[in-house]
């Protein structure tokens, strides 16, 4: 044990973090994501949410300040409600971790899908609102 890591950073993706560099991606996915069929690199983070895991990773993780966004959430499909609630507890996370204004992107459903699939790991959470999936893009200190 190391003083000061939350225990929902596991070993496993404290090591990941570190091993990610400048603009290499993390998904954040909810309960619903089919994440062993986008990614090789999948971290059990069942049990946990992923604004639990957003507070946490962000305490040591940079986002890219090159980049117009990101940070990216999945866009709802036409007929569901349109700012999920969860989205403001995201913004809240964010603005507190970060010293300056972070822009939050959105991608249509399939195009988050398909992006994932680039992203260096997907952290699979038993969250259970929906869109609640995020993708982070890895910045500089």
């Amino acid at each position: 044990m190391l003083k000061g890591i939350p225990p929902i950073l596991s070993p496993e993706l404290m090591k990941i973090m570190m091993e990610m560099g400048h603009g290499d991606e993390i998904v954040l996915a909810d309960g619903n994501y089919p994440a062993a069929s986008h990614s090789n690199l999948i971290i059990n983070g069942h049990g946990h949410g992923v604004a639990d895991f957003l507070q946490a990773i962000l305490a040591f993780f940079p986002l890219d300040t090159y980049v117009t966004h990101p940070v990216i959430l999945m866009n709802p499909v036409e007929g569901d409600e349109k700012s999920p609630v969860i989205w403001k507890s995201y913004e809240d996370i964010i603005k507190k971790s970060n010293h300056i204004p972070i822009n939050i992107g959105k991608l249509e459903r399939m195009d988050f899908y398909e992006r994932s699939k680039a992203a260096y790991a997907i952290i699979a959470t038993s969250e259970r609102a929906q869109y609640a999936n995020l993708i982070l893009k890895k910045g500089v200190l």
